[in-house]
């Protein structure tokens, strides 16, 4: 393999790709700036798995590489979009690419890294060391300006000493290979070192996941320049220390882990994530930004001219939508994620292949609303993973379903397509998850059709609510009959532990078994999952409960769904037990009790 960059001034020296020789550059040009773009893409694509376990949230949350792997995902394809030869379209490509694409609290982030570096380049073509400085120095300063609490031995601090380093280099007349070497030093170095800031990085064993991911375009930066090899993506044992040896840190370890703020603070005291686009006036932004640092942390808003990416995590949602709102803005593309429930980067790739089409990268899901399909007064469609419990639903009159679930929300067009689809005016939707009610909440005013949305929370609770649904009544009369039969059923769930954490339950070790009540948290741990789910149905299943569905999912082996339902028998004999196979991934039972 070769490049050649056409550079006005090249060094002397030139590096070796393969067996062809390739100046070093000394300025870099709109074909470099594009190529490092897509290499940096591409790079935390490979190291994603990695970074997301590098996460130190004590909950299934780790997606801080999939989270900057799909905001480079949206800059490369904005970028690809313009003109390859255009400076100026390129940076403009990248900047806004960035703000619309960005995802989660460190793609919000690299956001502002990736604008301040394209709005400083765009500048001056082709850029010297010094310019690079110059726009290592605005990247550093737009992400540190993004966030309302600045926390030290994060991603903020490695973009930071980065930046001071170029500035130096740039300073004593370093040439552009000379500023960019000298900015993975220290960044390299400002990451090992993020442990002795960050006690919660200390504690878990490793370094900043965003910080590592950063250090990665300064890694593709060099590739680009001056044929520096790229990081090997080598496979690991599951607990990130792959990652963490090839920046010098220290492996995790286990241990309780907590979550830094203002201060430290379990993860559980901030448990939603919400994340939306606001329309607000720049000169009120610092007024929105008082307005959220009061109800929660982890806040980051980038953008400007009126328009602005914004994410909190915090315990009341409805506060954080209400915010803008009060200062004459308005918030829009909302997406709320229960920081609890929400599992790793595994749950969506399995997802996607049981959806068909989808593609684990994105967020894509398989939407399915046959052709057809016969007419109704009211249909239904429901998000659901799981080929049984997609046939099931099929077989309570569902005319369309969404594949999706914890971490592969479907978006609003998703739902909106899968409603015009089915054949009928008006239409139930029963989202099956907290994070989802949001997003299937806009779907009325967005098309013609009538839409009621019966905010379900789990598959059983749905599963009680199909039993009423009359696909010949109005969508009004069955979304109250269906919201009734879903409320009074009570939902638990048994997944596995994937962080070291404490509980109201206790303490949990990660790949200890955990049972949930849904809206009350954990009520049980074991060492299996078929102890996590008597301990569980201990606890749901009281002297009033006449029936118990149990929702056997992907991983449940049969000896064990048998021992179960045996400890049903003997202990709850006057329930009646209703088994059905809905192959979920990751929650091997899901209990419902009516």
């Amino acid at each position: 393999m070769s490049r050649q960059y056409v550079s006005p001034v090249c060094a002397a020296i030139g590096h070796t790709v393969g067996s062809v020789v390739v100046p070093t550059l000394e300025r870099l040009n709109t074909e470099a700036l594009r190529d490092t773009v897509r290499t940096f893409r591409d790079t935390v694509k490979a190291h994603a798995g990695w970074l997301n376990r590098l996460n130190v949230y004590p909950v299934p949350d780790g997606d801080t590489g999939t989270n900057m792997a799909r905001t480079l995902d949206a800059v490369v394809a904005e970028m690809d979009s313009a003109d390859a030869d255009d400076l100026d379209a390129t940076c403009d490509a990248i900047s806004h690419g960035s703000l619309m694409g960005a995802r989660g609290n460190s793609g919000v982030i690299l956001s502002q890294i990736m604008r301040g570096l394209a709005s400083t380049l765009k500048e001056q073509a082709p850029a010297s060391g010094a310019k690079f400085a110059e726009a290592m120095q605005a990247a550093a300063a737009g992400a540190y300006q993004a966030v309302l609490k600045p926390i030290e031995g994060t991603i903020l601090t490695v973009v930071r000493l980065s930046a001071d380093a170029a500035k130096e280099a740039a300073d004593a007349g370093g040439s552009l290979v000379e500023v960019v070497r000298a900015a993975h030093e220290a960044g390299r170095v400002a990451l090992a070192n993020t442990p002795e800031l960050l006690p919660v990085l200390k504690e878990a064993g490793v370094v900043d996941a965003g910080g590592a991911g950063f250090l990665l375009l300064l890694d593709s930066a060099l590739h680009v320049v001056d044929g520096s090899p790229l990081p090997e993506a080598e496979e690991d044992d599951g607990s990130g220390g792959a990652v963490a040896a090839a920046f010098d840190a220290p492996t995790p370890r286990s241990g309780s882990t907590k979550v830094g703020g203002a201060g430290e603070v379990d993860v559980a005291d901030q448990r939603y994530e919400v994340m939306y686009f606001m329309d607000l006036d720049d000169t009120r932004i610092d007024e929105f930004k008082s307005g959220w640092g009061a109800i929660g942390d982890s806040i980051v808003v980038v953008g400007g001219d009126g328009i602005w990416n914004c994410h909190i995590h915090t315990n009341d949602i409805g506060a954080a939508i209400e915010v803008p709102l009060d200062l004459g803005g308005r918030p829009k593309q909302i997406r709320v994620t229960d920081l609890f429930e929400e599992v790793d980067e595994e749950h969506a790739k399995r997802e996607a292949a049981m959806g068909g089409d989808g593609d684990p990268g994105t967020d894509a899901t398989a939407t399915r609303a046959g052709a057809g399909l016969p007419s109704v007064t009211t249909a239904v469609v429901a998000v659901c993973s799981g080929e049984g419990l997609v046939e099931l639903f099929a077989q309570l009159g569902v005319q369309g379903v969404v594949t999706g679930g914890q971490t592969m929300n479907p978006s609003t067009a998703e739902l909106l397509d899968t409603v015009e689809h089915v054949n009928a005016q008006q239409v139930i939707i029963l989202p099956n998850n907290k994070n989802i009610i949001p997003v299937a909440d806009q779907i009325d005013a967005l098309t013609a059709k009538h839409v009621v949305v019966v905010p379900t929370r789990s598959m059983p609770e749905a599963l009680a609510a199909l039993v009423v649904y009359d696909p010949e009544g109005s969508v009004d009369a069955n979304g109250a009959e269906m919201n009734d039969a879903a409320e009074s059923v009570a939902t638990g769930e048994v997944t596995q532990a994937i962080r070291d954490t404490n509980s109201e339950a206790g303490p949990i070790s990660t790949g200890d078994w955990i049972g949930i009540v849904k809206g009350d948290g954990i009520a049980a741990i074991s060492d299996s999952s078929v102890g996590a789910s008597i301990a569980l149905l201990e606890a749901l299943v009281d002297e009033s409960a006449e029936l118990v569905t149990v929702v056997v999912g992907a991983d449940a082996a049969a000896d064990d769904t048998a021992e179960i339902e045996g400890w049903l028998s003997d202990h709850r004999g006057d329930v009646a037990i209703e088994v059905q196979h809905g192959g979920q991934p990751l929650y091997p039972y899901l209990f419902g009790v009516e």
